[in-house]
């Protein structure tokens, strides 16, 4: 019986030092192959420079005709034909209306009448002046006769040109009773029908044409915009910017073509407190309709101190304030509080807390908290194995075992 249970014992210490021996062997392989991992993590960084950014604004507007011309008759009468379709393109002096000329030919004709008559008195007038001139000059006749003659004369071919002038005018309301397109555009619905009574006084237009090829679009900015966008170029934080325009639609789409900026209003509404910018846009599809609302989206400048950010490196604390983590001396993760103006691309625009040549942790983020060591490398960085690591499995990463 004593000598079962010395064997016993021995054996249950032959365990417990082969446990003890396996436990350290484990403990100082965890530490050699994962000491990095665990005690000092590795995170990938970029260094971020100032470069420049353009200051994009989006603000609210309404589209606008590029002009808008009211069809409205200059002489009085009756509408004999319509000679366009509603809602069709016109082009400039094209034939929309036409009033009865009946009226307007006799008038022409009675001025060309005139007109001969004028010049048949005229004639009459200047030989009868002509023959007077040398018996004047003989006192054949009296010189009170001749001066009569000639001042006659002149008369006649005064009413000559009266009645010239007359007869243009009657020309030109003849010309008027052929209603035409001043300008080119879109066409609206037609006010009066065939047979319809026109004047040339009339308050209400027979229609209305609207150019929308280029269409303009009018942009409200607040002076409070205004003014800080013109303190930072006073001071030189930013530099003027001359980049296209775009366009948001009402469903949120992106209008295609590009606009430009034509000018701002030197006044200020004062019902809104904004300013009017006025763009003009490309509209060949006929997509932007007048009176439309949009969004313009566009760079009044160009910071040249800003940095471009990953939107991946870029966090919030629980006052809701943006931070990056930043490489410190020492190989030391600091957290740094920055200011994100808004994203571009898969940047965040950062104008305030960051320093040229800053290393900003891009990757294993989820391993590292401020003030702790890290061991920093380049952003995808391939990650380096050790080939003493045991593999998955019980197998080494060389040779089988």
């Amino acid at each position: 019986m004593y000598k079962g249970a010395a064997s016993a014992l021995s054996l249950f210490l032959a365990i417990a030092v082969l446990a003890g021996c396996g436990s350290s062997s484990e403990t100082k392989g965890g530490r050699g192959a994962g000491g990095r991992e665990g005690g000092t993590p590795e995170v990938g960084f970029v260094v971020v420079q100032p470069t420049a950014v353009a200051m994009t604004t989006e603000l609210a507007g309404r589209t606008v005709p590029h002009a808008v011309s009211e069809v409205r008759p200059q002489v009085s009468g009756v509408i004999q034909k319509r000679l366009f379709t509603e809602g069709s393109f016109v082009h400039a002096g094209q034939t929309l209306y036409q009033i009865d000329p009946s009226l307007y030919r006799a008038s022409a004709a009675q001025a060309e009448a005139n007109v001969s008559a004028a010049q048949a008195n005229a004639e009459a007038a200047r030989t009868l002046a002509n023959r007077y001139k040398p018996l004047a000059q003989m006192q054949a006749v009296s010189q009170q006769e001749y001066t009569n003659a000639a001042a006659q004369a002149r008369q006649t071919a005064a009413a000559v040109e009266q009645q010239k002038a007359a007869l243009q005018t009657a020309k030109i309301n003849l010309n008027f009773t052929r209603v035409p397109a001043p300008i080119s555009g879109r066409i609206g619905r037609s006010a009066v029908t065939v047979g319809a009574l026109v004047t040339a006084n009339q308050a209400d237009p027979l229609a209305t044409i609207q150019q929308l090829d280029p269409i303009y679009v009018d942009i409200q900015q607040s002076t409070a915009q205004l003014l800080a966008l013109r303190r930072s170029l006073a001071r030189g934080d930013v530099m003027p910017a001359k980049a296209a325009i775009h366009l948001k639609l009402e469903d949120g789409s992106d209008y295609e073509l590009a606009g430009t900026i034509e000018f701002a209003e030197v006044v200020v509404d004062p019902n809104t407190g904004t300013v009017t910018l006025r763009a003009s846009f490309p509209n060949p599809k006929g997509v932007l309709l007048p009176g439309m609302f949009v969004r313009a989206v566009f760079a009044q400048a160009i910071d040249t101190r800003a940095f471009l950010v990953p939107q991946e490196a870029v966090s919030r604390d629980p006052q809701g304030n943006a931070t990056v983590m930043v490489v410190g001396p020492k190989n030391r993760a600091i957290q740094k509080t920055v200011k994100t103006e808004r994203t571009q691309g898969p940047f965040w625009v950062v104008t305030e807390g960051l320093n040229p040549g800053d290393k900003i942790i891009t990757q294993g983020l989820n391993k590292v908290r401020a003030n702790q060591p890290v061991h920093a490398v380049p952003a995808s960085t391939p990650q380096k194995i050790d080939p003493n690591r045991p593999a998955p499995g019980g197998r080494h990463g060389g040779r089988r075992g």
